[in-house]
């Protein structure tokens, strides 16, 4: 795990950009627990997120499973590779397999750091 990356605790992490964009997605604690990922229904660009509300969907081959957004914001990218290529979650869920970007104000603070987010999930 990634020092500069906040999770939630319905694992979705946050990195903030130079350019004060949060971008959003799945840590890969949660891509493992669901196996392989077949479907990624994502936000439209310009909707609003709320700090734990559903803002997506994800698809495995195990299960299909609620994508809770981790802050209150809008969304200004939908990552369009990962709707092409879901399995990008898997295969590279901290780098291209990244879900959307939103602007924001605050991030809430029961966010965890990566040691915490360690010590929550028992990895």
């Amino acid at each position: 795990m990634s020092g500069e990356l906040l999770y939630s605790r319905d694992h979705e992490w946050v990195r903030v950009d130079e350019d004060g964009v949060a971008v959003i997605g799945v840590t890969d604690f949660a891509a493992g627990q669901l196996g392989d990922v077949v479907y990624v229904d994502l936000p439209e660009v310009g909707a609003s997120i709320s700090a734990g509300t559903e803002m997506g969907e994800i698809e495995s081959t195990k299960s299909v499973s609620d994508l809770f957004s981790p802050l209150d914001g809008t969304v200004t990218e939908v990552n369009q590779a990962v709707v092409d290529e879901p399995e990008l979650v898997n295969s590279s869920p901290f780098e291209d397999g990244w879900l959307v970007k939103a602007s924001f104000l605050s991030l809430p603070p029961d966010l965890m750091e990566a040691q915490e987010y360690t010590e929550f999930t028992g990895e």
